[in-house]
């Protein structure tokens, strides 16, 4: 799991680490690294470097650019969002990423940009903005105080919120059930989360191989990882080898399986290292660079400060493009 970075840091600090993040000449796991560590900060510094990163050539790198500003909830990251969500020019992944943070995010506001993607050419932005709207308007609604909900283990900003229902037979029904709503279903899939039982484990793999809907078994992967349980990690393995696979799911199963690190997580993370689906190798690399953490016994993954600390001399000359993004945000 990701630390929070809980120290006051000077905005001189937070630009020395957006300068990592934009830095195309550091290793693509460092700026990771710089990401997560702006995330933890929060702010409108850390957003707007954040922001400068959109223009990168790297899908991978600016998806989870978006998802880190919808885990910051800060709505002064609603405009740059939206503009990502609009732009025909970013990749699908990057586009639905930025769908899910604004829903994230959770502000009315959003509903009209977020409507009218709900047709998106991309069958992913499409589904992923349906699911916004519909959590916006639950997270406006009575239902999202009176509902009794297990609670989160997890510090992520989830896409819906879990079902009031417990039982995993029950549960399972639901989440592999085609013709229940897709909100329903994420519901479904993130109390099985909750529950986190072998039982519901085993049951989102299920999701992860049957699933229709390449949106839904990406996000199935991506709880398989936040559990860490490595019950999970055959179905993670077999879809990421099925080259025919989505490469959002692929990429997302390798990611997972950098959570799990496990050796079998690893072995099979340095087989897809040059995989022909440059998403799929870099989620890899960013994988591999997981597997690390979580068997170095390291006190925190987002690391930049660190980073800045010693080596701040080697970023300088990104200096100008994160300065100039400092306008993004007010």
């Amino acid at each position: 799991m990701l630390d929070k970075t809980t120290s006051a840091v000077t905005e001189s600090s937070i630009r020395n680490i957006g300068r990592i993040l934009i830095d195309v000449t550091q290793p693509l796991k460092a700026r990771f690294r710089a990401l997560f560590t702006l995330r933890n900060l929060g702010g409108p510094t850390a957003i707007n470097c954040i922001a400068a990163c959109f223009t990168d050539s790297s899908a991978l790198l600016k998806h989870e650019c978006a998802y880190c500003l919808g885990q910051m909830q800060d709505e002064r990251a609603l405009c740059v969002l939206s503009d990502v969500l609009k732009d025909q020019q970013q990749e699908a992944i990057v586009r639905h990423e930025a769908g899910e943070a604004l829903g994230a995010i959770g502000s009315q506001t959003s509903l009209a940009v977020l409507q009218k993607h709900c047709d998106d050419a991309s069958t992913a932005v499409a589904e992923t903005c349906r699911l916004a709207v519909d959590r916006i308007k639950w997270l406006h609604s009575d239902r999202a105080t009176s509902e009794t909900l297990s609670p989160n283990p997890y510090s992520s900003v989830d896409p819906a919120p879990p079902a009031v229902e417990q039982d995993v037979k029950s549960l399972k029904i639901t989440l592999l059930d085609e013709a229940v709503p897709l909100f329903e279903r994420y519901r479904a899939m993130f109390a099985l989360r909750n529950i986190g039982s072998e039982d519901a484990i085993l049951a989102l793999g299920e999701g992860l191989e049957q699933a229709g809907s390449a949106l839904f078994r990406h996000e199935v992967a991506y709880i398989l990882g936040q559990t860490q349980h490595t019950s999970a990690v055959c179905q993670l393995d077999r879809s990421l080898r099925k080259t025919s696979e989505s490469a959002m799911v692929r990429h997302e199963c390798a990611e997972a399986l950098g959570a799990i690190a496990t050796q079998t997580c690893t072995d099979a993370l340095g087989e897809f290292l040059r995989d022909d689906e440059r998403l799929v190798r870099e989620s890899c690399e960013v994988a591999l660079d997981m597997c690390d953490y979580e068997s170095s016994g390291q006190f925190q993954y987002a690391d930049g400060l660190d980073t800045v600390t010693h080596s701040s001399d080697t970023v300088t000359h990104s200096r100008d493009t994160v300065t100039q993004a400092g306008d993004a945000v007010k």
